[in-house]
């Protein structure tokens, strides 16, 4: 079997979902789990700040020749993470508190959106 290679886009998207992170780590959120996949969609980052579950959408943009990053979060793509969110949060007997937050990339201004999706 031939090695998974990301294309220059997934590497882009991996690579923001890095700074992201550090980010959110530096900020005192702890990493719960990354690229959480399931038939509804993906979360990139799930973080957990003091009691409260953090559903991370990450979205980069190297510039904004083709948009801002926060323009590329479609109808459909919230569809999708709240699918994604309620599905991982089926696991839980009783559900925690949580939100669903947005970090943009865009060249190099990195902007933290909590709550940016509502569930």
């Amino acid at each position: 079997m031939w090695p998974l290679r990301l294309s220059a886009k997934q590497q882009e998207g991996r690579i923001g979902e890095q700074e992201a992170l550090t980010y959110l780590q530096q900020r005192g959120l702890e990493l719960v789990e990354t690229n959480f996949n399931c038939k509804a969609g993906e979360i990139d980052l799930i973080m957990r700040e003091r009691d409260t579950l953090v559903f991370v959408e990450v979205r980069k943009r190297s510039g904004k020749l083709k948009g801002a990053a926060a323009d590329s979060i479609t109808p459909a793509k919230k569809r999708r993470v709240i699918c994604a969110a309620q599905l991982y949060l089926s696991r839980f007997p009783r559900m925690p508190e949580c939100r669903i937050d947005v970090v943009t990339i865009d060249g190099d201004a990195l902007e933290w959106l909590p709550n940016a999706i509502e569930m």
